[in-house]
């Protein structure tokens, strides 16, 4: 069963005192494109996502990681290594500032808190703590998981439009072709009357049949329409397999186009050339579909 490159999914999980949501939002696109935003303190999850085997092959994949810590771990507190470090190079500045005869003033309390790193919040200094990666990493796989399940729902659906519009395309195919069998007759009929309208019926009969004929022949479809029945035949084959066929179904819509141009250009009555505008119109809507199978 084909599935949809569109979905949405969320998968939450707990550890240390942290909870967090993975939220998975795909779209269409030619490959996998995995998009990740971690927040700070948990950078390291994201390239053990990345790393991870995922049942996804195409799309892209907006991948956001929201974390909240219970109340006890949310409080601030200091950084001891962090705040030494900030004094010293608050005194080295001062000294140099000494010696090149200025005088720089003691910053207060509250600049060196704002300082990078002096204030944290509780359990922010463990979050590269190699557990609770891992388990950050596992509910992004739970999450991967969940997405492909939606987008195979999705797909569902969509192959039942895909199907219906194969099946418009067979009976416009066999309606074209119903009409070329006539199409001899009404081309030398039209030819007679060109004939007769402009040369008063000189041209001798078996030479307006030979020029029908001519034209008959430069207008046959019949090849356009045994392609058309074999991609027919092999998008239904499509649509029953697994795994990921969306470039071939592309393919296959660009095939479908080509055959329905040229069967439409050489259409020689006006009842064939309605045929196959709407074959194109049909096509054109199996192509836009398309562009959504992974």
């Amino acid at each position: 069963m084909i599935r949809s490159m569109t979905g949405y999914a969320e998968a939450r999980g707990e550890a240390q005192g942290l909870s967090w949501t993975w939220t998975l939002r795909s779209v269409n696109g030619k490959g996998l494109d995995l998009k990740l935003r971690t927040p700070p303190g948990l950078e390291g999850a994201e390239p053990l996502a990345r790393r991870a085997k995922l049942p996804l092959y195409r799309g892209t994949v907006s991948a956001t990681l929201k974390v909240e810590r219970d109340a006890d771990e949310a409080a601030l507190r200091v950084d001891e290594d962090a705040l030494a470090a900030a004094v010293a190079v608050i005194q080295d500045a001062r000294k140099r500032s000494k010696k090149a005869g200025l005088k720089l003033k003691r910053p207060s309390a509250d600049r060196v808190l704002a300082m990078s790193g002096v204030l944290r919040v509780g359990a922010e200094a463990d979050v590269a703590d190699e557990a609770l990666l891992g388990a950050v990493r596992t509910s992004f796989v739970r999450a991967a998981q969940a997405l492909a399940d939606a987008r195979s729902e999705e797909g569902s659906a969509l192959s039942d439009v895909l199907e219906g519009q194969l099946g418009r395309i067979e009976a416009l195919t066999a309606e074209a072709e119903r009409l070329s069998e006539g199409a001899v007759g009404a081309l030398k009929d039209r030819l007679a009357g060109q004939v007769a309208e402009l040369l008063s019926g000189e041209l001798p009969e078996e030479r307006v049949a030979q020029e029908a004929a001519l034209l008959a022949v430069r207008a046959d479809v019949r090849e356009e329409v045994d392609r058309l029945r074999a991609h027919v035949a092999a998008g239904r084959k499509l649509l029953g397999e697994d795994g990921p066929v969306g470039r071939k179904l592309d393919f296959l819509a660009q095939e479908f186009a080509r055959e329905a141009n040229t069967l439409t250009a050489k259409a020689p009555t006006v009842a064939m050339k309605q045929a196959g505008l709407d074959l194109k119109h049909v096509v054109d809507q199996l192509r836009e579909q398309v562009l959504n199978v992974e």
